[in-house]
């Protein structure tokens, strides 16, 4: 059995769940969403726990089992609690100002750069160099920080550019002084 599939979801207060042929609709402080169910996963509720389990052993089976599942565990964590990614701008002169839903980034080039923020997504901006992104899907949320980090990559000899708090550069070291 899948190890993550067996584990059962278990559900916060303030969040409701509805359980239909073809989906699981889940609605909590922070909104509704509705999650497929494949046909060969069943999906059960037993008291404030939902479980899910398979019909059959097939490779493919056992991948949505778990599959399944997280999307679920997510869904039901980002309902009730949410999910944030933080972003840090390295760099001299490098900075982003929030107006309204878009967050203007200059980064360096010639032109600032408008960046769309998704509906669902909200975000914060601490010292103009820290961008806090907070929203209830978290696709949505490791998409958005994934499109933010591509507009100035790091680069590896001075760590200029935007990273994930958490990431690590690896720092190169530059030229050798007085190789010849």
């Amino acid at each position: 059995m899948s190890r993550i599939g067996r584990l059962p979801v278990k559900l916060p207060s303030g969040v409701s769940v509805a359980l239909k042929s073809d989906s699981v609709e889940i609605k909590g402080p922070k909104g509704a969403a509705a999650v497929a169910i494949p046909k060969d996963v069943q999906v059960r509720q037993e008291g404030d726990e939902i479980l899910v389990a398979r019909a059959s052993d097939g490779r493919q089976v056992r991948a949505l089992h778990g599959l399944t599942r997280k999307s679920i565990y997510n869904t039901v964590t980002g309902l009730s609690a949410g999910f944030t990614r933080v972003l840090e701008i390295n760099g001299v002169g490098y900075r982003a100002d929030l107006r309204g839903n878009s967050i203007l980034f200059s980064l360096g080039y010639s032109h600032p750069i408008l960046f769309q923020l998704p509906p669902g997504i909200t975000a914060k901006i601490d010292k103009q160099v820290v961008i806090t992104l907070e929203g209830s899907d978290r696709q949505v949320i490791g998409a958005t920080a994934a499109a933010i980090r591509e507009l100035r990559p790091p680069e590896p000899y001075k760590g200029k550019g935007i990273k994930y708090a958490e990431e690590k550069i690896r720092r190169k070291s530059g030229k050798a002084a007085g190789a010849a």
